[in-house]
């Protein structure tokens, strides 16, 4: 009788032990990140200047993270999906079915609310940068700019999948729409500003700066869009939940990173300046 009431008993341990477990969080294995050495930090491909080949703010971000860390950096460039859900959840917290990632970190992250409650897998965090859309054009052709009736019947380059893109060409109900150029990425339509064939360019405040170096020939105005927020939107870092251990690590690199200059410093690098939230 007494053999008969342990292995009950020990039955009902294993299966307390087994529900325990099931309702604790998985804790983030740091451990695990410190002996391999590397930190895995995922950024967006043919992105200038944050990452691209050529390199990026974001790499260079990347890099210092690592370093303040004692890790080497391990660099997951990935092209965007549909959306940043899809982003999220093949780069953060389960990875692409084709086996690549998660990282550690992404980089570039919208610090939304709307987003952060549609991925409950994902902790957002860590604001670094605010981006804005801004309207460079060529102080020849368009000598002011006070509306959006100074772009009347010039010609106006935007990136063909980006925000600016899409603001731009339904303006006004589509009134400039025959008179807006499609170029495959932001830098390629501010060449082609700075050659001479368009008269204005919208785009990301850091494309611009990046490209166009201050040039007082080339004058950038803020523009309101009605679809699109006026003082722009704050980028971050997300890590899977769990992940709390290498979110306070990677925090706290990044507030020594801005407290001492060097955040700063890796954006002025790249011709653009921070913008801190």
């Amino acid at each position: 009788m007494l053999t008969q009431r342990l292995r009950e008993y020990r039955a009902m341990m294993l299966i307390g032990s087994a529900l325990l477990c099931a309702a604790l969080p998985v804790r983030a294995d740091w451990k695990k990140i410190e002996e391999s050495g590397r930190l895995k930090v995922a950024v967006y491909t043919e992105f200038a200047p944050f990452s691209d080949k050529s390199g990026g703010i974001d790499i260079d971000l990347a890099d210092a993270l690592a370093k303040k860390l004692s890790l080497k950096l391990s660099l997951l460039p990935f092209p965007a999906g549909e959306n940043l859900n899809d982003d999220l959840r093949n780069m953060v917290w389960k990875g692409h079915y084709l086996g690549y990632g998660p990282a550690d970190v992404m980089l570039h992250v919208p610090v939304d609310r709307a987003l952060m409650a549609s991925n409950d897998k994902v902790e957002i965090f860590a604001p670094y940068h605010v981006e804005s859309v801004r309207l460079v054009r060529s102080a020849r052709s368009i000598p002011a700019f006070d509306s959006m009736e100074a772009l009347a019947g010039k010609r106006i380059g935007v990136e063909q999948v980006s925000l600016a893109g899409m603001v731009m060409l339904g303006e006004g109900n589509g009134r400039f729409r025959d008179n807006v150029h499609l170029f495959p990425t932001s830098a390629e339509a501010l060449e082609k500003l700075k050659a001479g064939e368009l008269d204005a360019v919208l785009a990301n405040r850091s494309e611009i700066e990046a490209v166009m170096h201050g040039d007082p020939a080339f004058p950038v105005d803020q523009v309101s869009f009605q679809r699109m927020p006026r003082n722009g939107w704050i980028v971050g870092m997300a890590v899977r939940k769990d992940n709390t251990d290498v979110a306070r690590r990677l925090q706290g690199a990044l507030n020594e990173m801005s407290a001492n200059g060097e955040l700063q410093a890796i954006f002025a690098r790249h011709g653009v300046q921070l913008v801190k939230p």
